[in-house]
């Protein structure tokens, strides 16, 4: 099949949740046999420089890159909010990108085109006028649940209504959206629920991030020395789940688990840190920013905290924690797609007193953390074998074509 990937941001580099799913998806599509060609938003949230992508790269995804700036603008937000039209999707919209989009299509047919995320969506009545190509959303979240989840847990009156309004709006251009569309690839089961209560006539699968099965865990080359039971988190910062989870964690857990253990070291690391983070001075907390090597930084420390209140889909990093053997501590949002068993493979902790818990189980019993660890990459790697998924990504292709 010939393949055309639309993505919200370059797959390449895979530096955080979005892209690295987009990748496994692109290596995967060619790895089974499958041709892809890739066209990509470049923007200021997530900047590439198409000259440094590998050429080997650009050979078998023939990716194109479009700038786009997504900087929040008041003005058409206050345009969209008194119009009651998402955001959210309004700042996707480009017409560098639906040109580019169009000499595509004028000079190539495609069996499939897929639509990563929601926000590349906007151009279906675009394509529709070209071709009868099969449309397909790979849906990486229910994405109107994130922003209702915010507000849900936002405690500024002003900040949750516009959570709220931001979140309707979304939700509405999300189910607008469904009846058009020929198939929907979720990233979860549970999300595939959803969808398929929502557009009963569409054809769902879902076909959760997949690994390479064959890769040992990541050792790489750091110098550091070894760290123990330390706690880390890894996650982009421009991500409001994120923020909101690690903000919660050093305000709320972190000084009770500093005094109980004053020799514990929290590292926190991701791409986009805010400026008060950066500055954050708080006893035995490690502000280390974007690292080079997610993998080598993971094998660098011991247990790995994602306090996430929020969100939707799955959280990639976890999957990749867990292949690296790592003991994970997260909330059931943090979990969600994720077959996991509860102090089998993961620990759960949905408040303070929870993570508290967790963590001093994991100091009083590194036995503990060690068995979690295994059976961790032991579950990723039965469930998440990216050659089996794409077999099944392909099936279910087939049968949506005329």
């Amino acid at each position: 099949m010939n393949i055309l990937m639309l993505c919200n941001k370059s797959p390449w580099p895979p530096l955080e949740g979005g892209p690295i799913a987009m990748n496994a998806m692109a290596e995967g599509l060619v790895n089974a046999g499958h041709t892809v060609k890739i066209l990509a938003i470049n923007s200021n949230k997530y900047s590439v420089d198409p000259r440094q992508i590998p050429r080997e790269y650009r050979d078998k995804t023939r990716i194109e890159t479009v700038y786009l700036d997504l900087s929040v603008k008041w003005l058409p937000a206050l345009k969209c909010f008194l119009s009651h039209k998402s955001y959210h999707i309004e700042r996707f919209i480009s017409p560098a990108f639906a040109r580019t989009l169009k000499d595509i299509l004028r000079n190539e047919k495609f069996d499939i085109i897929q639509f990563e995320t929601l926000f590349t969506t906007p151009y279906i009545p675009l394509i529709s006028s070209f071709s009868n190509t099969r449309l397909v959303l790979r849906a990486h979240n229910i994405e109107h649940l994130i922003w209702k989840r915010m507000a849900d847990n936002c405690l500024n009156p002003v900040k949750r209504f516009y959570l709220r309004h931001l979140a309707k709006t979304l939700r509405e251009y999300e189910l607008s959206i469904l009846p058009t569309l020929h198939g929907i690839v979720a990233i979860t089961a549970k999300d595939a629920e959803w969808f398929q209560g929502q557009a009963p006539g569409i054809p769902v699968t879902d076909i959760p991030f997949g690994i390479m099965p064959d890769a040992p865990p990541e050792q790489g080359n750091s110098t550091k020395k070894d760290t123990g039971n330390d706690l880390f988190h890894l996650g982009s910062m421009n991500w409001q789940p994120n923020l909101e989870g690690i903000r919660w964690f050093v305000k709320n857990v972190w000084p009770e688990l500093h005094q109980n253990f004053p020799d514990l070291k929290l590292h926190l690391a991701g791409r986009a840190m805010p400026e008060w983070m950066v500055r954050m001075k708080m006893p035995g907390v490690v502000v280390d920013g974007e690292v080079e090597d997610a993998a080598v930084y993971m094998q660098s420390h011991g247990i790995m905290v994602v306090p996430l209140f929020s969100g939707s889909g799955i959280r990639i990093k976890i999957i990749e924690g867990m292949r690296a053997g790592k003991t994970i501590i997260t909330t059931t949002v943090g979990a969600e797609g994720i077959d996991y068993s509860d102090r089998k493979n993961i620990l759960i902790a949905n408040n303070k007193e929870e993570f508290i818990h967790a963590v001093r189980q994991c100091q009083a019993n590194p036995d503990l953390v060690r068995i979690l660890g295994a059976n961790a990459r032991e579950l990723v790697i039965s469930r998440h074998n990216n050659s089996l998924l794409m077999e099944k990504l392909t099936d279910f292709y087939s049968a949506l074509l005329p």
